[in-house]
């Protein structure tokens, strides 16, 4: 059973951490693409971004607390 939460950890890592990799990669352009409309938006964007980082890690917290 120990091996299975431990495999299931680990791939729930890598889909995150790939996850932030790409936006991450791709988050300058979009913002810059952004601010020819509106600089709000952009900002809006990058803002997302990073609550939504918080985000995945305190609903994984929540999940882990609540099946482990």
């Amino acid at each position: 059973m120990a091996e299975s939460n431990n495999r299931s950890a680990i791939i729930a890592a890598a889909v995150i951490f790939l996850g932030l990799l790409i936006g991450g990669y791709f988050l300058p352009d979009a913002v810059l693409y952004l601010s020819q409309f509106s600089v709000w938006l952009a900002i809006g964007v990058g803002v997302l971004f990073v609550l939504a980082v918080f985000m995945i890690f305190w609903l994984r917290a929540r999940y882990q607390k609540r099946h482990g």
